[in-house]
């Protein structure tokens, strides 16, 4: 087996460094008692300043006036580690946390998969870099000596254990996780390398040292096993980011929003998860005698996503809708409901324009900006009267008609009278007898009729009155057929046609071309006189 190993030494920095924003502001980490307080570590530009890590507080303030400092949490490294586990599972099903800012990866399952190792290791360190992360990466035949070798080395990949054997032996004593003590002894012997402690013969280190020696270097040089408690994702995402300072705008809540979307996106990808609903915490200010209770944002999707921009506008839509009432300090995001995610189907060659949204992002951001109610998707109801066999509804998958009641995919908002010299009756008459209940009682024979250029419309006249038929629906017109923008009945319809398909014959001509996405031809079963019965009321 094969295992790499993903050494992080500055992961408590770069976690606060993802979060606050501004690279080239001189930032330091403290720790230490409160007699004593020390640099833990310094970002790039407090280093430029002359500030270094192990600097007492109060020298580093006499050096630079003006640094921002910000108490470590070892709490922090934590959280960032199980994240990064998350990710690091996308890539490989046996992930191990032994080690503190350290990441141990199976990966030989996964070449076949992810490619040949140099560019495996070219996605990590590009996925790595863009999150933020400082990183460094060593392959060997075993997770420990993977994890020693990476205290030395960055982009070593050993797959051979004669050149693990090699290189281990090249290591000073202090570097391949022996307690303290135990190298120290060592040393006052005047061993320096592990080539040396090898040399010596087992029975005299068993003797002078505990057993727990002799195990570690042969799990080293992978002559015995280890066994690692291998991680396995949560169900849920929460994480919670503490703001520097007291917020009061929706505008400097964006930054922290956009990173904990993007630490979203991070953990759903190695789940192989989407998200459908999550909802956003503000922590506010607590007053002078009151806790102000903090501000929940829900924000709900119709269909699992993961996509980071997508996600981000839907929460800043939501956000931007919610007064801040009180000064905000910090800013939490819950996500439970995460199905799988399946991904929208595109074509090889997909022919959209590259700046236009999908239709799955378009809903949800409408949705986000003019409230859940407002953008509604249409499907069949359990109703023979065609005014009322359609709903609104909020599901992201249309619900189709039974086949053999197929219905035009147009129907005019009110009939209209329809001339009877410019069409001819195709089919019918369907008569439909229904709505007695809810005092909507209908009773009319419908009609299958059609121009004189083949375009086919529904019409109807009530039973036993005589008259003139009224248009009541279009079917869809063929696509590629000029059309009109004149014609009234057409205008009555919503579907332009041309001069030749005009009932009226004094239309303008056009080149619109207008298809409705529902309608389709009249079902072959289609049989005149057929009677509809009402569906029962229970």
């Amino acid at each position: 087996m094969l295992w790499a190993c993903v050494l992080l030494p500055q992961l408590a920095l770069d976690g606060v460094m993802r979060r606050h924003g501004n690279p080239d502001e001189p930032l330091a980490l403290i720790s230490g008692s409160a007699q004593r307080r020390v640099l833990q570590s310094v970002n790039p530009a407090a280093r430029a300043l002359g500030l270094k890590a192990w600097q007492s507080l109060t020298a580093a303030q006499a050096l630079v006036p003006n640094f921002t400092t910000i108490e470590h949490d070892p709490a922090d490294i934590e959280r960032l580690q199980q994240l990064l586990a998350a990710w690091a599972y996308g890539f490989s099903s046996n992930v191990s946390l032994k080690y503190p800012r350290v990441l141990l990866m199976e990966i030989e399952s996964s070449l076949k998969l992810f490619g040949p190792w140099p560019v495996f290791e070219a996605r990590l360190r590009e996925e790595l870099t863009t999150q933020g992360f400082r990183h460094r990466i060593v392959v060997a035949p075993n997770p420990i000596a993977a994890r020693m070798l990476a205290n030395m080395h960055d982009g070593l990949s050993i797959d051979c254990p004669h050149e693990l054997r090699r290189r281990l032996e090249q290591m000073p004593l202090e570097r391949i996780g022996l307690s303290r003590e135990t190298a120290t002894a060592l040393t006052r012997m005047g061993l320096r390398s592990v080539r040396q402690v090898l040399a010596l013969p087992r029975d005299t280190l068993a003797r002078r040292f505990p057993a727990s020696v002799l195990q570690h270097l042969d799990t080293l040089l992978g002559e015995r096993p280890v066994a690692l408690e291998c991680y396995t994702p949560p169900d849920f995402f929460d994480v919670r980011i503490e703001l520097n300072f007291d917020v009061e705008s929706h505008q400097a809540l964006l930054f922290p929003l956009k990173r904990l979307i993007a630490d979203l996106v991070l953990f759903l990808a190695g789940r192989d998860s989407g998200v459908q609903r999550f909802s956003l915490h503000l922590e506010h200010v607590p007053g002078p005698e009151t806790v102000v209770p903090e501000t929940v944002v829900p924000v709900g999707l119709l269909s699992a996503e993961r996509d980071a921009s997508m996600l981000f506008e839907l929460a800043r839509g939501r956000l931007e809708q919610v007064l801040v009432a009180s000064p905000v300090r910090a800013v939490r995001l819950l996500a439970q409901d995460l199905p799988d995610f399946v991904p929208a189907h595109r074509q090889l060659f997909d022919e959209r324009v590259q700046q236009t949204l999908p239709w799955e992002q378009l809903r949800e951001r409408l949705r986000a900006r003019l409230g859940d109610e407002s953008v509604n998707g249409l499907r069949a109801q359990a109703d023979y009267r065609p005014e009322c066999a359609w709903q609104a509804h909020s599901s992201s998958k249309p619900v189709l008609p039974a086949r053999g009641f197929t219905r035009p995919g147009w129907l005019l908002r009110e009939p209209q009278p329809l001339p009877v010299q410019a069409t001819r009756i195709v089919a019918g008459p369907e008569r439909i007898e229904s709505g007695w209940w809810d005092g909507g009682d209908v009773r009319r024979d419908y009609y299958l009729v059609e121009t004189a250029s083949g375009q086919r419309a529904w019409a109807y006249r009530a039973v036993g009155e005589p008259g003139e038929l009224l248009l009541h629906g279009w079917f869809a017109w063929p696509a590629n057929t000029p059309s009109c923008i004149a014609c009234p009945t057409s205008a009555f319809s919503g579907a332009p046609r041309a001069h030749a398909n005009c009932l009226n014959g004094r239309c303008a001509m056009a080149t619109r071309r207008w298809q409705s996405p529902m309608s389709a031809p009249w079902p072959a079963s289609y049989a005149p006189g057929r009677r509809q019965k009402a569906p029962v009321c229970r």
